[in-house]
């Protein structure tokens, strides 16, 4: 397991007996020390090639000027293609015209063939995308409008840009926030490049997170009639200085749809979000991060679902169903990242939580007292969902 960290690579090692912080200098690639990185992203590449990719951005202040950059790491030589040795020492570095923001990856289809390529948002403002040149054996830069011209045409900087290919229909989600408030969701035939829907709304203030994700769909929706393949597809959008929403069914109700995430406004600035199942239910749950140092666990209850609660049950069912906020926890610095994946290899898996002060890993506790072995599957009649809580497994920094 490999996480990165500010200013050089840093490996994160399991073992038996726990996990060892041990830091790597890049040290054939000393423009990274003393910059300001800006964003990363790591991908392995889409079969049946073979290899690790990782792209940093950063702001390198050479004394009377600041300039941004794109470092792109992957080695071509076989059988080193995931050696993060000598990955680091294999290094394309681009320099940029534009201040860089959020660093993302998404697979598309060149032909036949699956390819995984960078896009990367800048305040100029544009979506910049960068494809490997096979013969080259490199990336570079290529117009995005030929794989993705749902990204022309921005009326403001993106700060943040998700895309969901949506299995067996040949077809994409791809949502993006702007610093304005603005939203645009667009639905993409991959084959042919054409967008066929495209809906949009402005928010109050700089969006910080944008995920299309699945979420349940209550009985009582009629969209339920439709296609299969075109329900539960939501949007989560959360905002620097208003409450998180989510957009649900976009594919049937557009952004007509929206449920709000209560209090997700009341600890400031939301600053990151994941989309995951924590309790092990088979549906996910939404967690924000705060700049107000508190990670909040919202739940989605469609109308009728048992073990809503016996507040629900004495309040009217609403048919579209609704959030909850199922629990919280506080962090001692503000929270700037998150992942859900198993750190352990033991089958379950941990949260690790990025925060400004240090990184904090989070193991499941599905019932109290904390620090018991967790359930597997619970069901909501067996667990009380205000027990459903997480105990801290490892903390590297304060």
């Amino acid at each position: 397991k490999t996480l990165y960290s500010v200013g050089e690579f840093c490996l994160q090692q399991a073992t038996y007996t726990g996990w060892q912080p041990v830091g790597r200098e890049c040290s054939s690639h000393s423009v990274l020390f003393d910059a300001e990185i800006v964003s990363i992203d790591t991908f392995s590449k889409s079969p049946p090639k073979r290899g690790l990719v990782v792209g940093i951005t950063f702001i390198k202040d050479s004394g009377d000027k600041a300039s941004p950059f794109l470092n792109i790491y992957c080695d071509y030589e076989p059988g080193s293609e995931y050696n993060l040795d000598s990955i680091a020492q294999s290094c394309l570095n681009l320099e940029l015209q534009f201040t860089p923001f959020q660093l993302y990856h998404a697979e598309v289809h060149v032909g036949d063939q699956p390819e995984t390529v960078f896009l990367l948002s800048g305040n100029d403002p544009c979506i910049h995308l960068y494809k490997e040149n096979k013969g080259l054996h490199q990336f570079e830069e290529q117009p995005v409008q030929n794989l993705f011209p749902e990204l022309q045409e921005l009326p403001s900087n993106v700060l943040w840009l998700d895309v969901c290919n949506i299995p067996g229909s040949g077809r994409r989600l791809t949502a993006f926030g702007c610093q304005s408030g603005y939203v645009r969701v667009a639905q993409v035939e991959q084959a042919s490049r054409e967008v066929l829907q495209t809906w949009s709304i402005q928010q109050d203030g700089p969006i910080s997170k944008v995920l299309v994700f699945r979420l349940p769909a209550s009985e009582s929706d009629p969209a339920q009639n439709g296609n299969a393949g075109d329900q539960g597809y939501s949007v989560l959008v959360t905002s620097t200085i208003e409450l998180s929403v989510v957009y649900r069914n976009v594919l049937t109700h557009g952004l007509a749809d929206q449920l709000t995430l209560p209090a997700s406004d009341q600890h400031d600035s939301v600053l990151c979000a994941l989309v995951t199942d924590v309790d092990f239910d088979g549906a996910p749950e939404i967690l924000l991060g705060t700049y107000g140092q508190e990670l909040l666990c919202y739940k989605y209850w469609s109308s009728g679902a048992p073990g809503a609660g016996a507040a629900e049950a004495e309040a009217p069912l609403q048919p579209a169903g609704e959030f909850h906020l199922l629990w919280k926890r506080s962090f001692p610095s503000p929270l700037l990242s998150m992942e859900y994946a198993d750190l352990t290899c033991d089958g379950l898996c941990e949260l690790a939580v990025v925060c400004l002060k240090g990184l904090h890993v989070l193991q499941i506790c599905t019932a109290r007292p904390l620090g018991s072995t967790p359930v597997l599957t619970p069901s909501r009649s067996q667990v009380d969902p205000g027990a459903l809580d997480m105990t801290p497994f490892y903390r590297w920094g304060n």
